[in-house]
């Protein structure tokens, strides 16, 4: 396991309820306000990412917003590139989905993927969402580290 200790600004590994032992940051209100969205180190070293799907992740039709998607696929960028990035500020450059297949309330939506290639300031990702019928959506992105800007009082 990754044996990760919390960091500020980093990801909470949550100890409780259906998401004890996964992981998931607090420090992005647009990502708070869509999921929550987890992740976690699997077994062999691979990461996983999930959540719940619920009435407000449907469309007018029933199934997944497309947006709910390309939203979970750009947090799976990051939490696929985590340990690339640690610490380090980044932004998403590019990404790029498909979409394959629907999710409906209920479902437990996951994601699995790799880092193509990390580089010294640029991160290249690629994924697959799925629920318990199949994929859903493949995509691929890259990120970009980063400094962090500064603040005005």
């Amino acid at each position: 396991m990754d044996g990760g200790d919390d960091v500020a600004g980093g990801p909470r590994l949550i100890s409780v309820g259906e998401w004890a032992g996964w992981r998931c940051w607090d420090s992005d209100p647009f990502e708070n306000q869509s999921g929550p969205f987890h992740f976690r180190v699997e077994d062999d070293n691979s990461i996983r990412c999930a959540f719940r799907a619920e009435a407000r992740h449907m469309n007018g039709g029933g199934f997944m917003h497309g947006g709910c998607m390309m939203t979970f696929a750009d947090f799976a960028l990051f939490a696929l590139a985590w340990r690339e990035l640690r610490n380090d500020h980044a932004v998403t450059v590019s990404l790029n989905g498909e979409f394959i297949g629907p999710a409906h309330e209920g479902d437990l939506v996951e994601c699995t993927g790799e880092v193509v290639k990390a580089g010294r300031s640029m991160i290249f990702v690629r994924g697959v969402i799925f629920n318990q019928s199949g994929p859903m959506m493949s995509f691929s992105g890259v990120i970009k580290k980063v400094r962090p800007r500064q603040q005005i009082s």
